[in-house]
């Protein structure tokens, strides 16, 4: 039977809120997040109950330390910190991070009342980095006036690029997923003609055709994050948002990719911000800032039902006893010294590590 997925598949919304938080240092915060795992689906029926229309959801990913400190081993396969990449004055910075919530709906007010019960659950069990409330814009435009999404896989289609299957079974079902919150040059953008931004882009504006490629420039963002291995084009599932505070001035794109492989997405980074060849990178980046930086996995849903807080209180005492045993007969000369190693202290996937 196959493994019950989070909704990573879930059709677009006009609203989504983007949460990144850290883990606080403790086992009492571990088990009031190992807890609130196995509260996930119940948080959000409650909430999605209020309108059934309004297609509320939610997505938790993990970063690779918090995965270390609140499930140990084995862990997915692919799971690392994002990597950060310097390119003469471009930047892919790699930011703080161990849990992503994606909360997307029809109504932003009950992405915003699910946010605030999450928040009121963990309480100072973690700490809030950043967050983010998107829209849509018009007609799935960004705020650079193109169509965002065009390429994304359809139907059947979208498991294929999204989830893992037989590469890892431990973790099937799972997928990786990486954002990065871009920062916008509305006036230098703007004071470029519609034809350099469509070449910059790769796509008509108005339109949203894909230019041919005897007119549009191997550095043009849909070349450079168009990846081909086997002769196939390897898909990914975005979900970016435009965001923004006029009266600051901030405009921008929370832009975030699904993936069976986090290989994928990191290809396209690397296209964009060194280059292919080095050096032909993407132009948007004149004009775009990336401010954040994080590589998150998201565990099936049946992994997060089967998590519970006992288990990591359990892994603490029982820790701590073998610790004291092992002193003891590492003291003792009569008792045979005991060899380096692992204690074999298990939690529902694996060792739970210590702080």
């Amino acid at each position: 039977m196959p493994v019950l997925a989070q909704a990573v598949a879930a059709p677009l919304t006009r609203a989504a809120i983007f949460l990144v938080a850290t883990l606080n240092p403790g086992p009492e915060n571990r088990a009031t997040l190992r807890s609130f795992c196995g509260d996930l689906a119940a948080l959000v029926r409650a909430v999605e109950f209020r309108d059934l229309e309004a297609s509320l959801s939610c997505v938790v990913g993990f970063g690779s330390d918090a995965w270390d400190r609140l499930f140990g081993q084995p862990r997915p396969a692919e799971l690392h910190p994002f990597g950060e990449i310097r390119a003469g004055a471009r930047h892919a910075v790699s930011t703080p991070g161990d849990l992503l919530f994606h909360i997307r709906a029809k109504r932003m007010d009950l992405c915003f009342e699910l946010a605030t019960q999450f928040m009121a659950r963990l309480g100072n069990a973690v700490s809030p980095i950043d967050e983010v409330q998107g829209f849509r814009y018009f007609d799935d435009r960004d705020l650079l006036g193109f169509v965002d999404g065009t390429e994304n896989p359809r139907g059947a289609a979208v498991a294929d690029a999204v989830l893992i299957g037989d590469e890892d079974t431990e973790f099937a079902s799972g997928s990786y997923v990486i954002v990065q919150k871009y920062l916008h040059d509305l006036g230098a953008w703007n004071a470029l003609s519609t034809e350099a931004q469509e070449r910059i882009i790769g796509r008509t504006k108005l339109s949203d055709i894909e230019l041919d490629d005897s007119v549009k420039p191997t550095s043009a963002h849909n070349a450079l994050t168009t990846v081909v291995e086997g002769g196939k084009e390897v898909k990914i599932l975005r979900d970016n948002m435009p965001f923004g505070r006029p009266a600051h001035g901030e405009f921008g794109t929370y832009f975030i990719g699904y993936c069976r492989s986090p290989r994928t997405v990191e290809q396209m980074i690397e296209n964009m911000f060194i280059g292919r060849p080095p050096g032909n990178y993407d132009r948007l980046l004149d004009f775009s800032r990336a401010v954040t930086g994080n590589l998150f996995f998201v565990p099936s849903a049946a992994f997060l039902e089967n998590v519970t807080e006992d288990q990591a209180v359990e892994d603490q005492t029982v820790a701590a006893e073998s610790s004291a045993v092992l002193a003891v007969a590492e003291s003792s000369s009569s008792i045979p010294s005991v060899g380096e190693g692992s204690l074999g202290i298990g939690s529902l996937k694996g060792d739970v590590p210590h702080e």
